[in-house]
């Protein structure tokens, strides 16, 4: 039998003993001082309330960790591939992306822009964040591209070949100085004016055709889809299964090209430099590798095919 007093609980046991009524005695077993039934109802809500915080705790932990990545816009398909398979593969963490041309983001990361990793499509503008102090240790090259001449479906021009650049009335597209294609470009109109085949001139006719110069290179590579322009030098990757349909690829000989290199380094005052860490890692391993391969990158020695 079990009553409440004031502070003690007692737990009663019948005996075999008899009073002289005949009625068997009843003689404590046990008692155990608890406390109130208020003070009972006030431990159990500490309890459950212990126990709301060791749940919700793990919760907390499990808050996405964010990893900031400035990326070339060259590299847009590749790297939202990248950047999935890399979340998949880490959970809680978020990969957010910033593309645009690396030009325009070392110029942001020079002025202070947060981030933990910037990947660009050439040398010269990871030096300028470099400079500005905001890339720590060494940068890695972890991809290379080719230029390509790429033109409308119907090739309204009738443009085969770079020397066709310099036709009078080609409505060339280029993208804007500094930015990496275009220094590429200029680089490569620059061997081919040292060129007795092609020469100053045909350098010179091939700038006058330029109608406009765009932020990057997926601008370019867009428009010319689109039709806009006779003409356009972008980058092998930049003719994605979206618009591939829509325009005619002319190769450019090896012997005339240049070949891009893509460095990527991590921000001196990363957030998360272990994270960064670990992503540039995994666009430097083989199955990140296999990625840029399948968007048209040239991969390094011995990954992605």
């Amino acid at each position: 039998m079990v009553f409440w007093n004031s502070h003690q609980l007692h737990i009663m046991t019948q005996s075999d003993d008899q009073d002289h009524n005949g009625r068997h005695e009843w003689r404590p077993y046990s008692s155990v001082y608890v406390g109130t039934p208020f003070m009972v109802s006030a431990v159990r809500f500490l309890t459950l309330l212990a126990l709301f915080f060791s749940l919700a705790s793990p919760a907390r932990a499990q808050e996405p960790r964010e990893l900031v990545v400035y990326a070339a816009a060259s590299l847009s398909d590749a790297f939202e591939e990248i950047g999935t398979a890399f979340e998949a593969a880490n959970r809680g963490v978020e990969v957010l992306l910033n593309f645009a041309s690396s030009s325009d983001l070392a110029a942001q990361l020079a002025e202070g822009a947060p981030a933990d990793v910037f990947a660009s499509a050439n040398t010269r503008q990871m030096t300028v964040a470099r400079e500005a102090g905001r890339i720590a240790g060494r940068a890695r090259i972890f991809a290379r591209n080719r230029l390509i001449l790429i033109v409308p479906a119907d090739n309204p021009a009738g443009i085969t070949s770079l020397r066709d650049l310099a036709t009078d009335g080609v409505q060339l597209l280029l993208a804007a100085p500094d930015v990496p294609v275009r220094t590429y470009t200029d680089a490569m109109l620059e061997r081919l004016a040292a060129d007795p085949a092609y020469g100053e001139e045909y350098r010179a006719g091939v700038l006058a055709n330029v109608v406009s110069e765009e932020q990057n290179v997926r601008q370019v590579s867009a428009k010319i889809a689109l039709g806009e322009g006779d003409a356009g030098i972008v980058y092998a990757s930049d003719v994605t299964p979206d618009i591939a349909d829509d325009v005619v690829t002319i190769p450019i000989p090896d012997a005339l090209n240049t070949l891009a290199r893509y460095p990527i380094g991590i921000i001196s005052d990363s957030a998360q430099p272990e994270l960064a860490q670990a992503f540039v890692a995994y666009v430097r391993s083989c199955d990140g590798q296999a990625v840029l391969a399948r968007w048209g990158f040239v991969a390094r020695v011995g990954c992605g095919g």
